[in-house]
């Protein structure tokens, strides 16, 4: 393990960890393996980068895909960079220079994005439901319906309930009495890995963590499986075969970004909840990095290899490009 610096003493021999800070340690009993584990995390932190920042390029330079369901997927590709990036450069900070510590406000910081941005990805796949539940259910009104003037209501009420839902863990952070060791046994600071640091009481920050899930997470897989039910009992009432086959091919990208986000997550909790005794620690933090990069990294191949729409953007974009550079 890398030798600690001197703010890292510090953050260690204090008692206030409002002052001193905190240290990150990475994960736990694998930190001779940090190096190692850099380098797959760089590698999709990357690939993220490029994918989400490729398709939001491709559509917003292509005038065909400024349609509601491509400036959803705009806005969850963006999401999605700033989720890795609210986590990544300090993990790898971490993993290569030994650099596990962060001060109180910093880690407060990064846990109020991580968790924000984590409810506006849970909302646009929402929105993004939503969308595919209008164009096959009532498609004759799906212009009328799905409006530039709705779409922007919808971004603005996504970014206020993210707000409004995850600005008062700042506030149940802040009123607590800190007085043991500053390690967070993690890569990055969340919620109870910040209040379990506290010689308090958290149970109002435990139930408001629960309430916070259950209203944003939670409400929004309900939804959704409500959204899908209606979505596939109106294709199989088509009596087209084509007709059902190209209404569940437009479904179907979505259907897989939503499994990939929310399966490794729920998997998380549960671990966590339920398997404590049984899983080891380092395993839930290694599925906790993995889940910031490995949806990001994926969800513009599913939708560029899946959507032929996005893949003739893709071509025309880098054809332009071409061009320009000769």
């Amino acid at each position: 393990m890398a030798l600690l610096s001197a703010d890292s003493l510090a953050a260690v021999n204090s008692s206030d960890t409002r002052t001193a800070g905190c240290l990150l340690t990475g994960i736990p009993g694998l930190e001779h393996l940090h190096i190692w584990f850099s380098i797959p995390f760089c590698t999709m932190y990357i690939a993220a980068l490029v994918g989400n920042g490729i398709l939001i390029s491709v559509i917003l330079s292509q005038p065909s895909l400024q349609e509601p369901m491509y400036i959803f997927l705009c806005m969850l590709a963006s999401a999605d960079i700033l989720l890795s990036t609210s986590t990544m450069p300090k993990v790898l900070a971490n993993f290569w220079l030994g650099s596990s510590y962060i001060s109180f406000d910093g880690c407060l910081t990064q846990m109020f994005f991580i968790h924000f941005l984590y409810v506006a990805d849970s909302a646009v796949l929402l929105a993004m439901a939503f969308d595919r539940y209008v164009a096959i259910c009532s498609p004759l009104r799906y212009a009328t319906i799905l409006t530039s003037k709705v779409i922007g209501k919808i971004a603005m009420a996504t970014l206020a309930r993210s707000f409004i839902i995850m600005f008062p863990s700042i506030f149940l952070l802040k009123r607590l009495h800190y007085c043991r060791i500053n390690i967070i046994a993690h890569t990055f600071c969340e919620h109870m890995g910040i209040a379990r640091l506290s010689c308090s009481d958290i149970s109002i920050n435990v139930w408001y963590g629960l309430a916070a899930a259950l209203l944003s997470t939670g409400l929004d897989i309900i939804l959704i499986a409500v959204s899908y039910i209606h979505i596939l009992r109106a294709v199989f009432h088509l009596s087209s075969g084509d007709a059902r086959s190209k209404a569940l091919s437009t479904c179907g990208s979505h259907l897989c970004v939503i499994l990939l986000f929310y399966i490794p997550a729920l998997f998380s909790v549960f671990a966590y909840r339920f398997g404590r005794k049984y899983i080891p620690r380092y395993v839930h933090i290694l599925l906790a990095n993995l889940y910031v990069v490995i949806p990001p990294m994926l969800n513009p191949i599913i939708y560029g290899v899946r959507t032929k729409q996005i893949m003739e953007g893709a071509r025309h974009l880098f054809s332009n490009l071409a061009k320009s550079s000769k």
